[in-house]
């Protein structure tokens, strides 16, 4: 056919009923959608269930290789934060008295509580602002739900901590703290924990995957929230001692990291509670846990398109 023959049957096809509609109108009118575009909220907690398989054998997979270099290998999961209790027992402990009274029966399973109990929110947040930005190829390769990742680092941690609580156990019952029935708060303390740890996770990954240098920045921000929750020593009559009051005490004494480290202690440590719980401890665990989960996953949510894109 020639090439004036072919102009000439082209010229004389019938115009298509699509002629003339927006790129938009043609998207609705066959029901297309962009690529990587953000679902309902409701679909995207199904695609969460979905996925929930992967999200599990994800963190087990992460925690097995997180020491798999180390001669010691899965040891450092509890030989590390016991050396940080072991400096800190000798700084705050021994050289500067931080105790308040407490005898070493009390303070050194108050002590190794607060920081395990620390390290997992700790150690939450700071894999999550890295679960997207340093997971770039996984975000771009394949199509899941996003907040897959910041849940599935919380959920390493929280296997982590269980790792340390063997040593805990060990640690309470060298100082003469048995099994009673209050043992039994754990399970409603980390569950508390675990949910407030990972909303803070999620917000962490949103704000990681558009600012990547914030995770230089957290640690300085960790370690002041880590001194200012009294890990290291007895907050509320540390704060009565210093003449603290007011909204400053109230603020200090009802962060979250201050909360769940006083509710772990007040189930493994006799007679801390009657010395130490402040008043509604467990709404203010409820609350947070609430407040971060819920609101941590709606906040990354909105931004489920954008991840991987920048």
């Amino acid at each position: 056919m020639s090439e004036t023959t072919h102009n000439s049957a082209v010229a004389s096809a019938p115009p298509s009923p699509d002629d003339g509609l927006a790129p938009a109108e043609l998207a609705a009118k066959y029901g297309l959608s962009v690529s990587g575009a953000r679902v309902s909220l409701p679909d995207y907690v199904r695609q969460m269930w979905g996925r929930r398989h992967f999200i599990l054998a994800f963190s087990q997979a992460k925690l097995t290789a997180q020491y798999s270099q180390a001669k010691l290998g899965q040891l450092w999961q509890v030989a590390t934060p016991l050396l940080n209790a072991a400096v800190y027992f000798f700084i705050f402990g021994l050289l500067l008295k931080s105790n308040r009274g407490m005898s070493h029966d009390m303070y050194i399973p108050f002590l190794v509580t607060g920081v395990f109990v620390f390290t997992f929110t700790q150690n939450s947040a700071m894999a999550g602002v890295r679960a997207i930005s340093g997971n770039l190829g996984l975000v771009r390769a394949l199509h899941f739900p996003r907040a897959s990742l910041p849940i599935s680092f919380s959920l390493q941690q929280l296997q982590q901590l269980l790792f340390s609580m063997i040593v805990l156990v060990i640690v309470l019952l060298g100082f003469g703290h048995y099994p009673a029935l209050a043992w039994l708060l754990i399970l409603p303390v980390l569950a508390l924990q675990f949910v407030f740890n990972t909303g803070l996770s999620l917000i962490m990954a949103r704000l990681g995957a558009k600012t990547p240098d914030l995770a230089q920045l957290l640690p300085f921000l960790l370690r002041t929230w880590m001194y200012a929750s009294g890990v290291m020593y007895p907050l509320a009559p540390t704060l009565e001692r210093a003449g603290a009051s007011g909204w400053i005490a109230d603020v200090m004494l009802g962060n979250p990291a201050a909360v769940y480290m006083d509710l772990m202690r007040y189930a493994l440590i006799d007679d801390y509670g009657q010395k130490y719980l402040p008043p509604h401890v467990w709404a203010l665990g409820l609350g947070w846990a609430v407040v971060f989960g819920i609101g941590g996953f709606v906040y990354f949510w909105k931004a489920e398109e954008q991840y991987g894109r920048g």
